[in-house]
């Protein structure tokens, strides 16, 4: 075995920890941006001031899928977490409380296929090729796609998945 010299070992130490520490700055940046949840609109699922992490990369390499739980860029520029109900190209109406897609009731776990106030979908609402409709978990507690102020989400609003909540340490666990 061939003797290294110490001009070689601190060489490969130092390329070692650059390596480490970006591949760490790489999976921070990506999967880690923390966002703090305001106000009770995704309750039950998320609470005011818990702690989620967004992956940022999350729609770099795809497109956000119904039920998709989001981060976005309002107009005014602040950042809202909402769940994706709508996809492009779709028609979303709400009808006596009932989401409907396409015309067909949407098929979601219980109390995600409904809504008490159907705002703008009162009408059928047809998404653009890169619009999404967004809606809050807790429905009659959401300020969503249903109003005027937010409307169709298009895809370039949308900054990331929100995929773990950290905190409060109790609730740590994968969003689904």
């Amino acid at each position: 075995m061939e003797e290294t010299t110490p001009l070689r070992r601190a060489i490969k130490w130092i390329v070692d920890i650059v390596v480490v520490i970006s591949l760490a700055w790489f999976v921070a940046y990506g999967f880690g941006t923390q966002i703090k949840v305001a106000g009770q609109s995704m309750a039950p699922l998320l609470q005011g001031e818990d702690v989620v992490l967004m992956d940022r990369l999350a729609y770099d390499f795809g497109k956000p899928g119904r039920f998709d739980v989001v981060v976005f860029e309002r107009e005014d520029h602040k950042s809202n977490i909402k769940r994706v109900i709508g996809l492009p190209g779709e028609v979303v109406q709400i009808i006596d409380s009932i989401v409907y897609i396409d015309g067909e009731k949407l098929e979601a776990e219980e109390g995600l296929d409904t809504a008490v106030l159907p705002g703008l979908a009162e009408n059928p609402v047809t998404l653009g090729e890169d619009e999404y409709f967004l809606l809050g978990d807790n429905r009659e507690g959401s300020e969503d796609s249903r109003f005027a102020n937010i409307g169709n989400v298009k895809r370039n609003q949308i900054q990331g998945r929100i995929w773990l909540r950290l905190m409060p340490l109790l609730d740590i666990g994968l969003i689904e």
